[in-house]
């Protein structure tokens, strides 16, 4: 058996105090973020800057599930919403400005929009 060097005892140090930080950084996004295994998110109905937006269990038969199984809509047209393994959302529109629900994804489309129309997302 390979006596322990003072090298290798840092590295698995430093290693294991990495690996634990990380998981202490997550923790709190994921709580913040409302985050509960297996939870949906709450639907939600509202005109936002003079646009419809809205959220709702899925019913399935879209694309690519990444949303959990929860449609975000604005002014009835699909946003692609998928939700981050943090417990955050992203959408199509804006996918890399990570938000803490779905409500908030589709406010943020809607800004970013800044009055055009949101375009069906493809499936193919």
């Amino acid at each position: 058996m390979p006596e322990l060097s003072r090298r290798r005892a840092l590295t698995a140090a430093a290693a294991l105090a990495a690996a634990s930080g990380a998981a202490t950084l997550a923790a709190p996004a994921a709580r913040a973020a409302g985050h509960h295994p297996g939870s949906s998110p709450a639907p939600f109905d509202e005109v936002y800057k003079g646009r419809r937006i809205q959220g709702r269990a899925a019913s399935g038969g879209g694309h690519h599930d990444h949303g959990g199984g929860y449609g975000v809509f604005v002014d009835g047209v699909e946003l692609h919403v998928m939700r981050n393994a943090d417990g955050s959302w992203i959408s199509v529109v804006s996918h890399y400005d990570p938000v803490a629900t779905p409500r908030a994804a589709a406010r943020a489309a809607v800004d970013e929009l800044q009055g055009a129309a949101l375009l069906p997302f493809p499936t193919n």
